[in-house]
C-alpha cells in the first residue's frame, strides 16, 4: 500500500469551509479511482492547516491519480481557499493496524 501525504495551509477562518469542500466534492468522486483505499483529512483550526492522507493500493494507481485530469480538477474545488500551493510527499505504508 501506498500512501500521498499533502501539508495545506488554508487561509485563515476556512477550516469549516475546507472540511465542508473534500467531505462532499471531493471524497465521493475519488471512491470510484482505482486503487484508491481511504482519506484522512486532519486540521488544526488555530492555524488553519491541514494534512490530507490519501492511501492507494498500489504505486502506479498513486501516479496515475496524480497525473490525471481528475486530480487536477479536485484541486481546483480548493484552490480558491489556499494561501499556497500544497506539498504533497509520497511514501510506502510499511506498517499499518
Amino acid at each position: 500500500m501506498f500512501a500521498r501525504v499533502v501539508n495545506i495551509q488554508f487561509q485563515t477562518g476556512k477550516i469549516d469551509e475546507a472540511n465542508r469542500i473534500v467531505k462532499e466534492s471531493v471524497i465521493p468522486p475519488m471512491k470510484g479511482v482505482k486503487g484508491f483505499k481511504g482519506q484522512l483529512f486532519l486540521t488544526q483550526r488555530g492555524t488553519s492547516k491541514a494534512v490530507s492522507i490519501n492511501l492507494w493500493e498500489t504505486e502506479s494507481d498513486l501516479t496515475a491519480f496524480q497525473t490525471s485530469p481528475l486530480y487536477r480538477e479536485l484541486m481546483g474545488k480548493i484552490a480558491g481557499i489556499l494561501v499556497a500551493p500544497p506539498a504533497a510527499e509520497s511514501y510506502e505504508v510499511s506498517i499499518q493496524v
